[in-house]
């Protein structure tokens, strides 16, 4: 069961990442602050996913 979350977790990570890349193109091109406030938000909303995700694939593996 905890590899179920630790690759749930990974793939959260990984949209974390690529929301906060687009956000920093958004900001460089000097793209509509709505846009980065959604984006921004939106980064926010995948690290809690990806954090629960991680704490409940400690709390399965026991460890």
């Amino acid at each position: 069961m905890s590899t179920v979350f630790n690759v749930l977790a990974i793939l959260f990570m990984v949209a974390v990442v690529i929301v906060l890349i687009r956000g920093l193109i958004n900001l460089l091109k000097g793209g509509s602050g709505s846009t980065s406030n959604k984006l921004m938000q939106a980064r926010v909303v995948l690290q809690f996913v990806a954090l629960c995700l991680i704490m409940a694939a400690l709390y399965f593996k026991g460890g």
